[in-house]
């Protein structure tokens, strides 16, 4: 078991290293990009990539207050469904207005996840980097041409 001091420095390291192998490549737009805090131009719209529960995942979270607005932009990425799957090249997982018991908020997501990968663990390390890099690069692809189906709704 993990000091929560500890357990907050290997996770720190983790990214770092992670940024560290995604440094060197551009986004799809041949711009420099910080891939861990990546920015889609839209308010409430997120990329984002965790590892909780001993499981990596990355998605597309949708956070507006209101739930009209986020339902609004999840309808609007389902238009895209059957490109965002022919740029990632496989299936994700849409889930429209989830509650979440912590936050007492609702979102919306389209998310991926890969089981048995643990941060805590550097062995894992390399697993985690491989489930994760090639998807960010695919959702900055996919995101650089979808963004401006969701200028509308800004």
């Amino acid at each position: 078991m993990y000091s929560r001091e500890e357990a907050s420095t290997i996770r720190r390291k983790f990214w770092t290293t992670f940024g560290q192998y995604l440094s060197p490549h551009l986004s799809a737009e041949g711009l420099k990009v910080n891939w861990i805090n990546y920015r889609t131009g839209l308010k409430h719209v997120f990329f984002k990539m965790d590892n909780i529960d001993k499981s990596a995942y990355i998605g597309i979270e949708l956070h507006h207050p209101d739930e009209g607005i986020q339902e609004l932009f999840f309808e609007q990425f389902l238009e895209l469904k059957t490109y965002f799957h022919s740029v990632m090249e496989e299936e994700w997982i849409w889930q429209p207005l989830k509650f979440d018991d912590y936050t007492e908020k609702t979102y919306s997501r389209i998310y991926l996840t890969e089981t048995n990968l643990n941060v805590m663990k550097e062995d894992d390390w390399p697993k985690l980097i491989q489930f994760l890099k090639p998807r960010i690069i695919k959702l900055d692809e996919f995101w650089a041409d979808a963004k401006y189906s969701f200028d509308a709704l800004k």
